[in-house]
């Protein structure tokens, strides 16, 4: 099934000298993360969520570190913990090995914020990480407008879903901290780090022009967020190449479409 486009894949893959992977939260489902897809999805994830009637970006909320801090950080703890634990599927090495053989290599623009992209062994200075990390943590006030690693923080949560004491706070200021993540109602997010991704792939697009020819791949990028999906397009327009989108359910709107999940998908076009 999809033998052609599958071909296609396959042969736009091995023409080009880059590659530029974008992904979003289907990405990680192959190695187990849950996608939130729905409230049902968010739901089965956090069933003591549901006891509360929040949402998923009712929950991702800032205000939660101000209100209830302790919610807020059994939530955010264990998706730091849940992270931390998963390994990456094999579709990331195929993807990295894959990266190797290139030219200029490749760049990794992705919504995600949980790291697995370098787990799997792709460069830090070749992402792209548009919502942030939760890897690194900052001040809810962005007191110094500073950013500090998570590596330190260990977060134990109680059976009814709430973070014990001591909750992480800013080491400058002693107020509370918080993840590095874009939320949503987010006007405090701390967007250096992720600035700096930005013009880092600046940069290698621009050095894309002097004669580089990339493939765009795309996986597990929904359209209720579409800021993967708009990054791919505008990419494709950019340098005139095909789009390879890989979606179970979301698929359409690009030149090869791939309607499975990305470890089938990625698996049948990566030797």
């Amino acid at each position: 099934m999809y033998e052609k486009e599958i071909e296609e894949a396959k042969k736009i893959l091995n023409d080009a000298n880059a590659l530029f992977i974008t992904a979003g939260a289907g990405m990680g489902v192959d190695s187990g993360l849950p996608d939130f897809r729905g409230v049902e999805g968010f739901w089965n994830a956090y069933p003591k969520v549901k006891e509360l009637g929040l949402r998923f970006e009712e929950m991702a909320n800032p205000e939660w570190f101000e209100n209830d801090p302790h919610l807020a950080w059994a939530f955010y703890g264990h998706r730091l913990q849940l992270y931390r634990e998963t390994e990456p599927h094999e579709g990331f090495k195929k993807l990295l090995h894959l990266s190797n053989t290139k030219k200029y290599g490749s760049f990794v623009f992705t919504s995600n914020v949980d790291g697995q992209f370098q787990k799997a062994g792709f460069s830090e200075e070749r992402i792209m990480e548009c919502h942030g990390s939760i890897h690194h943590l900052q001040c809810i006030d962005n007191c110094q407008g500073m950013i500090w690693s998570a590596e330190d923080i260990q977060i134990e949560i109680t059976d009814d879903f709430r973070a014990k004491d001591p909750l992480p706070v800013c080491p400058f200021c002693g107020t509370m901290a918080r993840p590095n993540i874009l939320m949503f109602g987010d006007y405090g997010w701390e967007y250096a780090r992720t600035d700096g991704q930005r013009e880092r792939l600046a940069l290698w697009l621009d050095r894309l022009e002097e004669g580089g020819k990339p493939a765009i791949i795309e996986m597990g990028a929904g359209t209720a967020v579409p800021t993967v999906r708009n990054t791919s397009e505008q990419m494709t327009d950019r340098f005139d190449v095909p789009l390879i989108r890989i979606n179970p359910r979301e698929s359409i709107g690009a030149q090869i479409a791939l309607p499975m999940g990305a470890l089938e998908a990625l698996n049948r076009i990566i030797p």
